[in-house]
C-alpha cells in the first residue's frame, strides 16, 4: 500500500488501544466503533464497555456525548475512525456546545475505511489537520500521537487534562484476525451496560 499523506510514521492500532485499555479506571464508559469495535473485545470485557454495531459510521460519538450527559459523574471515552469522523465532523462542534466535560474523543486515524474492504477515506491523500479542528470547535485539550512510544509515556496526563478531550492517534491498518469476528451481541450488551450504569 503506498504511503498516506501525512501518515509516513504510524503506530500499531492494537497496541495504540492497549494503552487506553490498561489506563480506564473501572467507572469509565467506553464507546467503540467500527474497526475499534472488533479489535477492543479482544482486548478487554466488562459492561461498561459498549461496541456499538459496527454498521454504524460515526456513531461513536454522539452515543458517548449522550451518555456522558446522562452519567456526568463517570468519565465517557469515544472511539472512532477518521472515516466516521467525516462523515460527522459537526459532532465536534456539538460536543462542545454541549458543555459536557467528562468526554474524550480518541481518533483512530489510518486514512481507511477499514471494516468494508480498506478503501482509502477522502481525506487519505490530505493533510488534515484533525487536532487543529477540534481545536477550532473549541475542544480545550487537543493532542496528536504518531509514535508509541511517546503515547504509552504521555497518555496518562492528556486524558487528565480538561475536557472535553480530543486525541488523535496515527495508526496502521488492523491485523485482519481482528477485523473478521463480530462484536458481542447488542442485546447482551445493552443489558449489562443497563445493570452496570445503575449501580
Amino acid at each position: 500500500m503506498p504511503t498516506l499523506n501525512g501518515r509516513s510514521s504510524s503506530m500499531p492500532v492494537v497496541e495504540a488501544l492497549r494503552v487506553i485499555a490498561d489506563l480506564c479506571c473501572g467507572e469509565q464508559i467506553i464507546v467503540t466503533n467500527q474497526g475499534s469495535a472488533r479489535i477492543w473485545p479482544k482486548l478487554r470485557r466488562r459492561s461498561l464497555d459498549f461496541h456499538y454495531n459496527p454498521s454504524t459510521m460515526s456513531g461513536a460519538i454522539p452515543l458517548a456525548l449522550g451518555l456522558a450527559l446522562a452519567q456526568p459523574r463517570r468519565e465517557v471515552l469515544a472511539i472512532s475512525g477518521d472515516g466516521s469522523l467525516l462523515m460527522s465532523m459537526g459532532s465536534l462542534v456539538t460536543v462542545v456546545a454541549s458543555g459536557a466535560t467528562n468526554l474524550t474523543v480518541v481518533l483512530l486515524d489510518n486514512g481507511l475505511y477499514e471494516v468494508t474492504g480498506g478503501q482509502e477515506t477522502p481525506a487519505a491523500r490530505v493533510a488534515v489537520d484533525y487536532a487543529g479542528l477540534a481545536r477550532a470547535a473549541g475542544f480545550p485539550t487537543a493532542a496528536e500521537f504518531r509514535d508509541l512510544a511517546e503515547w504509552q509515556a504521555r497518555a496518562a496526563d492528556v486524558l487528565t487534562l480538561p475536557g472535553p478531550r480530543f486525541i488523535r492517534l496515527v495508526v496502521s491498518a488492523a491485523p485482519s484476525e481482528y477485523l473478521t469476528g463480530s462484536t458481542p451481541p447488542l442485546a447482551e450488551q445493552l443489558a449489562g451496560l443497563r445493570t452496570a450504569l445503575s449501580k
